[in-house]
């Protein structure tokens, strides 16, 4: 663990020969995904020489790099048995994070996603409703109820990994996955939710359906959700669910 400040300390990892991973700590908490959020606007503002791309997630973010362009910068660093462009990444990185305010709050984008609960939609509402020992209706009542942090986009294009959750509606995955899930569908992973932008296999408990598209590759960008946006559910019912579908196709 690399000590940046009193208040900051962090875990350096390579990850082959062109990629260093920053963990700002081991749990998923908010406090750690604003670090991780803050890191990832520095990079998005102030690219670097040999920066190839990065990838954030929950407690972390990967930068991939081009060693030969690294190995040219500028940056000062002691002998060691890592490659010399791992070196510069560190010591790069290590100076960095100590002109970054981790502790500024932006205001963060909240998206209202429209949720048809239940019925074909919803599969296994019932299911999470019985596993909890709650009716259909007090499952759909907290789950619309919540403010959800988009902590990453992964698994899929554009399919969100959301925090914050209720406990009360925390249900296992699926012991057999479906091999096909309908766009839109909105499950629930343990202590997760999240709503599924492609057809594609999966073993969340599939509690209702959005209209809403959540991927588009003609946009730009193609994803409706980003990391650090705040997503609402709202209860629709069937009827409004095909007018918002008809109106997006």
């Amino acid at each position: 663990m690399v000590s940046i400040t009193k208040e900051l300390s962090v875990d350096m990892y390579p990850l082959g020969e062109n990629a260093i991973m920053v963990e700002f700590g081991k749990c998923i908490h908010p406090d750690i995904n604003r670090k991780v959020m803050a890191f990832v606007e520095y990079l998005e503002q102030h690219p670097f020489e040999g920066m190839l791309e990065y990838i954030s997630a929950y407690k972390n973010v990967t930068i991939f790099y081009d060693p030969l362009l690294v190995n040219a910068l500028p940056i000062e660093v002691e002998a060691g048995e890592m490659p010399l462009s791992y070196r510069k990444m560190v010591q790069f990185i290590e100076e960095v994070l100590k002109t970054i305010d981790m502790n500024k709050t932006g205001q963060a984008s909240i998206v209202e996603l429209p949720v048809c609960y239940g019925g074909e939609f919803g599969p296994d509402l019932a299911f999470v409703a019985k596993h909890n020992q709650l009716s259909t209706q007090e499952v759909i009542d907290i789950h619309s109820s919540g403010e959800y942090l988009v902590y990453m986009i992964g698994f899929a294009p554009g399919f969100p990994f959301l925090g914050g959750m209720s406990e009360k509606i925390a249900t296992p995955r699926r012991s057999s996955p479906r091999l096909a899930i309908p766009v839109g569908s909105v499950g629930i992973a343990g202590s997760q939710t999240g709503a599924y932008p492609i057809e594609t296999p999966g073993g969340w408990q599939l509690i209702g359906r959005t209209p809403v598209e959540l991927f588009c590759p003609q946009n730009n960008p193609p994803t409706l959700l980003h990391a650090g946006n705040i997503v609402k559910f709202k209860p629709i019912t069937l009827k409004e669910y095909k007018a918002i579908r008809g109106a997006n196709k």
